[in-house]
């Protein structure tokens, strides 16, 4: 039985092989493909549409348990390159 997390951009829950985790690191979102980085992890749904539900929703704070103004570079690119190759992160 495969794990279930629920995606901070649209509150659904789905299996974590279709989401992507998270963290806080030097006030910067990073995407943790291992599913091993230390630390609080957020999941989302690697799409545009969660990404701006999430942000507008200020959710990634509130998840990772963190003041201020996260960066969101690094979500941006990784959600690019999973739609120019067309994959999902496994975390496995």
């Amino acid at each position: 039985m495969e794990a279930v997390r629920t995606c901070v951009g649209c509150r659904s829950r789905a299996p974590r092989s279709s989401l992507l985790r998270v963290v806080a690191h030097n006030s910067e979102i990073v995407v943790d493909q291992s599913a091993t980085l230390p630390g609080r992890g957020a999941w989302l749904h690697p799409t545009g549409e969660c990404l701006d539900k999430a942000l507008q929703r200020r959710a990634f704070g509130r998840a990772l348990r963190v003041d201020g103004m996260l960066g969101t570079q690094a979500i941006q690119d990784a959600l690019r390159e999973n739609r120019l190759n067309g994959t999902v992160n496994s975390n496995e």
